[in-house]
């Protein structure tokens, strides 16, 4: 294997990634994606489309996923840090609705890719971030859906001293819990 460290996480298909990063006095160089490395490593993935947002300290943006036309997401950081979660919604799964959170930062330079078939969300830790993500497939508003970020099934461990500082989109705070979601991600993955 070449210049990135695959780290697989305790669900299945869902990867830490650290790229090799050469530092000297004029910065640093690293390669955020090798194709062959990513085959390598299992995954063959083919990106359709690349997203950035850029959020203020405490801004929470999930648990999203489509339905239909599902996307895996090569996410990080290049400003910031950030809580990254991604949780299990494939029905017939062993961790279905099991999550796995990472800091992905500008300093550690880490990835996370989560598969289809999973929700994704995140939370900003630092006073603003820049986050960059690759998508396996074209955003569908049509069959946009998401879950309730603090859905107490989830018991996700969001890093912030108080739960009320969380800053939502109206949308993401009208998302159902896991359980009243009326669709079958099975259906599509």
């Amino acid at each position: 294997m070449g210049e990135c460290k695959f780290i697989e996480t305790d669900i299945k298909d869902l990867f830490i990634i650290e790229p090799k990063v050469f530092k000297d006095e004029r910065g640093y160089f690293m390669e955020s994606y090798n194709q062959m490395e990513f085959e390598e490593a299992g995954l063959s993935l083919k990106f359709v489309q690349y997203n950035e947002s850029f959020s203020t300290k405490n801004v929470l943006r999930g648990l999203h996923f489509q339905y239909k036309y599902p996307q895996g997401k090569l996410v990080r950081i290049t400003k910031g840090s950030v809580y990254d979660v991604a949780v299990d919604i494939r029905k017939n799964s062993a961790t279905y609705g099991k999550s796995v959170g990472v800091i992905l930062s500008a300093e550690n330079k880490r990835q996370f890719y989560v598969p289809e078939g999973f929700a994704h969300g995140f939370l900003v830790l630092s006073e603003d971030a820049q986050f960059l993500y690759k998508c396996t497939n074209y955003y569908c508003k049509e069959y946009e859906a998401g879950i309730l970020w603090n859905d107490p099934d989830l018991n996700i461990k969001w890093p912030i001293e108080n739960i009320n500082d969380v800053i939502l989109s109206k949308k993401d705070r009208a998302w159902p819990r896991l359980k009243d979601i009326k669709y079958s991600m099975n259906e599509v993955i």
